[in-house]
C-alpha cells in the first residue's frame, strides 16, 4: 500500500475533515497545508497529486496517536528510515489501543483468517527469528475492518 492511500483510508474510516487531518499532523509537532494535505490526498493518477513520504506518515500516525491518548511527555523523536507495513499497522493498533484479540476480530470481519501467533510476528523487531513482513493484504484488510466498525454500511 502507498502512504498516500493509507492517509486516505485512514480519513475516510475516521471520517476526518482539512481541519481535523491537520490538527492530527500538529498533534505530533508538523505542520502541514491544506494544499499539501489536498495533494497527498488526490487520486493517483490526478497530475496535481503529490507522494506521501514516510516521514510525513509517520508523523501523521504520532499525530494519530497523540489525539486518541493523549501526548506522552517523552521528547519526541524523529523518523528516519523506511515506513514499514508493519510499523503502520503497529501505530494504528496503539492508537486504537487494540489488543491482539481485537486485531483478530477486526480480522475476521474481513474474511481474513490469522493466528495470533502469526499476528505477534508481525509486531516484533525486524531481526527477531519470529519476525515477519505485513503484506499490504494483511494492513488492506485490517482496514477494511475498522471501516466496517468506525463506517458500517460503507462497504
Amino acid at each position: 500500500m502507498t502512504n498516500n492511500d493509507t492517509l486516505r483510508r485512514v480519513r475516510y474510516i475516521f471520517d476526518y475533515g482539512d481541519e481535523e487531518m491537520l490538527s492530527i499532523f500538529s498533534q505530533a509537532g508538523h505542520a502541514v497545508s491544506r494544499t499539501q494535505l489536498s495533494d497527498w490526498l488526490k487520486k493517483d493518477d490526478d497530475p496535481e497529486h503529490e507522494r506521501c513520504s514516510d516521514a510525513d506518515l509517520a508523523l501523521f500516525l504520532d499525530g494519530f496517536i497523540n489525539a486518541k491518548r493523549g501526548k506522552k511527555e517523552d521528547p519526541k523523536a524523529t523518523f528516519k528510515g523506511t515506513l514499514t507495513n508493519n510499523m503502520v499497522f503497529l501505530k494504528l493498533k496503539i492508537a486504537l489501543e487494540l489488543q491482539a484479540e481485537d486485531v483478530l476480530s477486526l480480522l475476521e470481519l474481513a474474511e481474513m483468517h490469522i493466528s495470533k501467533h502469526e499476528l505477534s510476528a508481525f509486531f516484533r523487531k525486524p531481526g527477531h527469528k519470529n519476525y515477519r513482513d505485513c503484506k499490504d493484504q494483511v494492513l488492506r484488510n485490517f482496514l477494511a475492518g475498522l471501516q466496517l466498525i468506525y463506517r458500517p454500511g460503507s462497504v
